[in-house]
């Protein structure tokens, strides 16, 4: 049978062309925020953190552990308060990181070092972003640090959490700060 015979064609189906994922990421990335911090710099911050969330943890203990002695309580209980006391610890330390990172970019040791967490373009992190950035950290350190080591030889200095969350570590105020175009503060007006 002769393509004539069979009636009209339909046209060709198109023919979709997709954007090379690569060379998108590549554009996305390649926004400049920098200056970008160091290991020791962020492992400094980190200690900081820790210290914090660990003062806070034992001194809820340490009360919740004093009650237990005044009072007479099963050791079922005692038991049942230990495994909640580990749960809201890991909750703790979530929602100290998250919320911190999703707020103002720093968490408390951050801002000691004059140092914050922000999106790869520069933007405040969402919180589900900086939830994505805690288990990339959780990931980074599971294998005796290697995910960190990435920090010492990329050229934005992103650890594994990093590139998880497509976020970076920059040197600079948080973005509630005004910044004259000098880089100066401005003064506080009264």
């Amino acid at each position: 049978m002769s393509l004539a015979a069979r009636g009209p064609q339909s046209p060709a189906p198109a023919t979709v062309v997709l954007p090379d994922v690569e060379s998108r990421a590549r554009e996305i990335d390649a926004a400049p925020v920098g200056p970008y911090v160091g290991l020791v710099t962020r492992a400094l911050a980190f200690a900081i953190d820790a210290a914090l969330i660990n003062g806070v943890a034992i001194l809820t203990t340490a009360v919740v552990m004093l009650t237990f002695s005044v009072l007479s309580i099963p050791h079922e209980v005692r038991t049942l308060a230990a495994a909640v006391g580990g749960v809201l610890y890991v909750a703790w330390t979530i929602g100290y990181f998250v919320t911190f990172w999703a707020t103002t970019g720093q968490t408390p040791g951050n801002r000691v070092f004059g140092i914050r967490v922000c999106a790869v373009r520069g933007e405040r992190l969402k919180p589900r972003r900086a939830l994505l950035r805690f288990a990339g950290l959780t990931l980074a350190a599971i294998p005796l640090g290697a995910g960190f080591l990435l920090i010492l030889v990329d050229d934005r200095r992103r650890g594994l959490q990093d590139r998880i969350a497509r976020t970076v570590v920059v040197e600079g105020p948080d973005e509630a700060t005004p910044v004259r175009r000098h880089g100066r503060p401005r003064p506080e007006r009264l």
